[in-house]
């Protein structure tokens, strides 16, 4: 079988973006078993309620759903267990420094295989205001808006 190339997207977390100001982003491994792979490369995954922690110098992802594999046996995993992401020592003790201040969290972003590897993208981040999340849906409509009268525009309409 040759060698997967490229990154391939499985689940993200589009929620996070629009209740987070996201500031550091860091690509980090996965510790998976092998139903989890297997259930990952069928696509299945949900991020909407994971959050990572740093414990004891290790970062875990705590409340990722990655469902069991429909072809497993009794050796399936349970769905929403704590899982161990592999981060470079000089980047834990970074984040573990940026959580102390008070506000900031560490949310994933989105899993995806990149050449063959699960892979997790978690970001530090601060919540965001009510009146931040209004102004992030005016210019999104603000800047959809602009792009249809351009297109119209284009057009000859």
């Amino acid at each position: 079988m040759a060698k997967e190339k490229g990154r391939r997207l499985i689940a993200q977390n589009r929620k996070a973006r629009y209740d987070y100001h996201v500031h550091d982003v860091y690509e980090a491994g996965i510790v998976l078993s092998g139903t989890e792979v297997k259930s990952l490369r069928e696509g299945r995954a949900n991020l909407t309620d994971a959050y990572a922690t740093v414990d004891e110098g290790e970062v875990w992802l705590r409340g990722a759903h990655i469902p069991e594999y429909s072809h497993g046996t009794w050796t399936n995993h349970n769905a929403r267990r704590t899982r161990k992401l592999l981060l470079n020592r000089r980047e834990i003790a970074k984040i573990e420094r940026e959580l102390t201040s008070s506000g900031t969290t560490l949310v994933p972003l989105s899993l995806y295989f990149a050449d063959g590897y699960a892979k997790v993208e978690i970001a530090l981040a601060t919540g965001k205001r009510e009146y931040d999340k209004r102004q992030t849906i005016a210019a999104r409509e603000s800047k959809r808006e602009a792009d249809r009268a351009l297109a119209a525009r284009n057009r000859g309409q």
